[in-house]
């Protein structure tokens, strides 16, 4: 299946990788399917979340254990359910990052991870009731000691 996109113009993807919303994201509640697109870089720990039928609606995901491996969540029961959840080896989670002018301020949402069945290509973005978690954490390490500047 050919997709438009604002960010990446005309790709081709795989109809079988298409993730499905039942409840959309929030404030995004009627985009109910999106594809996962990988950076071009390998290395690179951004990825994708692209709306198949907005070509303008992308979010730039990470997967949140790969900057803070302490991030300890408890996918609540009612999701589990929706997802149809059976095997913690089928879940994927992600946290949306927000990109400002200074890279260096980048954050992301660890208090609204999106999780997703891989295996049912079911996702549902989950607020945490988990007071250690907000919807800003620094990507990078703001101390400017030990960066080598």
């Amino acid at each position: 299946m050919k997709l438009h996109t604002t960010n990446f113009g005309l790709i081709e993807i795989d109809e079988e990788k298409i993730i499905n919303f039942p409840e959309g994201l929030l404030g995004f509640e009627d985009e109910k399917q999106f594809i996962i697109i990988n950076s071009e870089d390998e290395d690179s720990l951004f990825q994708w979340l692209q709306s198949v039928n907005n070509q303008e609606l992308a979010f730039v995901i990470i997967n949140p254990f790969f900057v803070f491996p302490d991030y300890d969540i408890i996918i609540p029961e009612t999701a589990q359910n929706k997802l149809k959840i059976k095997d913690k080896q089928d879940i994927g989670v992600y946290t949306i990052v927000v990109v400002p002018e200074d890279m260096e301020k980048m954050t992301t949402n660890l208090l609204g991870p999106i999780i997703i069945n891989i295996k049912e290509k079911l996702g549902k973005q989950v607020i945490l009731d988990d007071d250690r978690y907000t919807t800003k954490h620094y990507v990078f390490n703001q101390s400017v000691e030990g960066r080598g500047e």
